[in-house]
């Protein structure tokens, strides 16, 4: 993991307030073109979208697919109003802050990732492997997602203050050096960080203790839904089939994007590997990927809630998964 390209770093500009702007007048018609922003720099967590692009799956599926590499400067939800791009994959709680507090017309239809990869990070030497186990441990966390931590452990019976939480820079030296005792991060991809450090790492989710969130939720406004409803299904659909694909073997496809998708972003294809193999159980659902069930939403919904974002079910449209 490249420690200066970590999107996370960046979430706080989101949670701050998207500078939505002014909806255009005029967006194109519908046509078998569909743009497609991402959430972060060509890593792993978008696989299945560059197999699907390199296999051909959009353009069988009749979609001519203009996918958009995101970054530190890149808002999904604001590329979606300024008319950039058709789709973005963001994370709940900005989508759905934007929607409550800026009137922002979103709609969400998927969610890629069914568990939120966010979790707490310690040494395998000593082990943090539940929410009691931070009771007297310094917990680094990003300022942005101490709202997040704070709702976990009430969700858990601990109260905040018994944990000695410090802000986290996206940098795992301090955990290494045993200067703290975890961190938050995404488990997807730190411990291969740690490990290359010559330790390792243990982790658990917020999402099994309470703070049950999708993240990487496929957004788009009103206005695209109601004139490339079939194109968003077409594209659905081709994903789904290019996931399924990828996660047959973990290992196969990171390295056949060496020289292509993911090149020059300062990882190893190695690093790609264990990210892909890692998130593979928290994208994979009963009801396929990109699943939205109604227990799902609710269990989203009411985390959000312990943090004050009053969302509602019909912030949510499942309609288009049912055609897929």
């Amino acid at each position: 993991m490249s420690l200066t390209l970590n999107r996370r770093q960046f979430l706080g500009i989101a949670a701050a307030g998207i500078a939505l702007g002014v909806m255009p007048q005029y967006l194109r018609a519908a046509t078998s073109t569909l743009s497609m922003q991402a959430a972060w720099i060509n890593d792993a967590e978008f696989t299945g979208y560059f197999l699907g692009l390199d296999k051909g799956y959009y353009t069988e599926a009749g979609l001519e697919l203009s996918y958009l590499s995101g970054g530190p400067d890149v808002i999904p939800e604001s590329t979606l109003i300024a008319g950039r791009a058709d789709l973005a994959l963001t994370s709940p709680d900005t989508t759905i802050k934007a929607i409550v507090e800026q009137g922002a017309p979103f709609k969400i239809i998927g969610a890629q990732y069914q568990k939120n990869p966010l979790g707490i990070v310690s040494l395998a030497k000593k082990p943090i492997t539940k929410p009691q186990d931070l009771i007297g441990k310094t917990l680094a966390v990003p300022p942005v997602n101490v709202i997040s931590v704070e709702a976990m452990l009430k969700m858990n019976d601990i109260d905040p203050s018994k944990v000695n939480i410090v802000p986290y820079a996206y940098d795992p030296t301090p955990l290494i050096k045993g200067e703290i005792d975890a961190s938050l991060d995404f488990t997807t991809n730190v411990p291969y960080t740690i490990k290359l450090a010559g330790e390792e790492a243990t982790s658990f989710l917020l999402y099994d203790f309470g703070y049950t969130i999708y993240n990487d939720t496929i957004v788009v406004t009103e206005e695209v839904l109601a004139k490339k409803r079939d194109q968003l299904v077409a594209w659905l659909r081709a994903s789904r089939k290019a996931w399924n694909e990828n996660f047959t073997d973990p290992a196969a496809w990171p390295p056949k994007f060496a020289d292509t998708w993911f090149k020059g972003t300062g990882r190893s294809i190695d690093n790609e590997i264990y990210f892909n193999t890692a998130q593979k159980p928290l994208m994979e659902s009963p009801n396929g990927i990109f699943a939205l069930t109604d227990d799902g939403i609710e269990k989203c919904l009411s985390a959000l809630g312990k943090i004050g974002l009053v969302g509602k079910h019909d912030m949510f449209d499942t309609s288009l998964l049912a055609e897929i």
